[in-house]
């Protein structure tokens, strides 16, 4: 991990930078619209428009690379999201909100695409895992510690805005400065969801209800916190809690992952976040306990989406590996974009706490899907399944076929001994 840390700290440097930048965005923008009076319809939809920019960008910044270059599509889209940041502010109304929503997903999801062909180009296969652990930390840590952040202004005046602003800004130098030459990028045609789903039922669902959850959590929680009438500190930590929860679990989840059916552990993740999601909902009113569900919830639902890609991969030939990652990444999209909509309506209907329930039902749908699929297949012996990779429901495609090359890489790796005594 060292030696991973001293070839690309400049391009990690950055890239925390960047998620410090988009953690400060996304929940001062929740906490601002309390107090700018936007109702929690309103901000659903602002939140959710994130996604749907993130999920464009996600499908077009490939081709933006291949017309015109790494350095300028990234210079371009990091450029936009300073000033984005910098009028979020100045325009305060739900339409002004949701058009920049669409527009700093889009640009955010184009950046990290750019960073990551960097990161992945300066990898081998002896350390892509390791690259791929420091990125997920890396990322982790950037959302948690903006929420520290917050805690220096008032999230009523301009200060906060222009904080990541500069952070956003200030990334542009370690990333453009210690890149070698820009590699080249080559977009694997995705396969059909229709075969994606044929071939692992419970990877698609999976993926679907699990980008719910991630876009509730990263877009609504401060809204939630709002509501809920908690005071900036409170929503700071709690939003901290949910991202700390994810990244320190990350690693047991991913151990045991390739140590036991993974369909059992799905269920597991996903009932035990269920229930602490309902336990939340039932006493959330005392503050620490809604941080030891934040911390439980965030454990076992942001781990669960590189569990889904490894399990999978199970069921995949390796050279369907890379087109199945396109596929999921865009079901995984598509629930993200719902998500922040269905998570403001319920709590619309019932109040605050609605959060809670939404991300319970989500939850243990899923295990309740994976006890079903049980029955219907039998498992992938533990010997042969595919290796585990942690990456971030926030990851871009190139992360998510960097994840798959190191799958198929591991593989190959078991089979040379094989190889090798016959």
């Amino acid at each position: 991990m060292i030696r991973v840390l001293a070839g690309s700290w400049a391009l990690m440097l950055g890239m925390l930078l960047l998620m410090v930048g988009n953690g400060i965005q996304g929940t001062l923008l929740g906490i601002r619209g309390g107090i700018e009076g936007f109702s929690t319809f309103e901000m659903s939809l602002v939140m959710s428009a994130y996604f749907v920019g993130f999920l464009g960008g996600s499908q077009l910044a490939p081709e933006m690379i291949r017309r015109v270059g790494h350095i300028r599509v990234f210079a371009a889209l990091a450029s936009l999201i300073s000033a984005v940041l910098i009028l979020y502010p100045a325009l305060a109304h739900p339409v002004s909100w949701t058009v920049g929503r669409v527009l700093i997903g889009f640009c955010f999801s184009g950046v990290y695409v750019t960073a990551e062909s960097w990161l992945n180009n300066s990898a081998t296969n002896e350390t892509r895992g390791q690259t791929l652990s420091l990125y997920m930390i890396v990322q982790m840590a950037g959302i948690v510690s903006a929420q520290g952040l917050l805690l220096i202004a008032d999230p009523a005046g301009f200060i906060l805005f222009i904080i990541p602003s500069v952070l956003v800004s200030i990334s542009f130098a370690p990333i453009l400065l210690s890149v070698g030459p820009t590699p080249a990028f080559e977009a694997t045609k995705p396969m059909s969801l229709r075969a994606l789903v044929r071939i692992s039922p419970t990877g698609a669902i999976g993926m679907f209800l699990v980008g719910g959850v991630y876009s509730a959590q990263f877009g609504m929680a401060a809204v939630f916190g709002t509501a809920a009438g908690l005071s900036v500190a409170q929503i700071s930590g709690f939003i901290a809690a949910i991202f700390l929860g994810g990244l320190l679990l990350q690693f047991p989840i991913g151990w045991l992952s390739d140590r036991m059916d993974r369909r059992m552990l799905i269920l597991g993740a996903a009932a035990i976040g269920g229930t602490a999601a309902v336990v939340a909902a039932l006493v959330g009113d005392t503050y620490p306990a809604l941080l030891a569900a934040a911390f439980v919830i965030g454990g076992m639902s942001n781990p669960l989406y590189a569990l889904l890609i490894a399990y999978t991969n199970d069921y995949l030939q390796p050279e369907d590996m890379a087109a199945a990652s396109g596929g999921l990444l865009f079901i995984n999209g598509v629930g993200a974009i719902i998500g922040p909509v269905a998570t403001g309506w319920m709590m619309g209907l019932i109040g605050p706490h609605g959060f809670f329930l939404y991300l319970a039902g989500l939850m243990l749908t899923l295990a309740a899907y994976a006890a079903y699929r049980m029955t219907q297949r039998a498992a992938v012996p533990v010997d042969e399944t595919a290796t585990y990779a942690p990456v971030m429901p926030s990851s871009t495609p190139v992360a998510v076929e960097a994840a798959q090359e190191y799958a198929l890489e591991a593989a190959h790796d078991e089979e040379e001994p094989v190889i090798a005594a016959e």
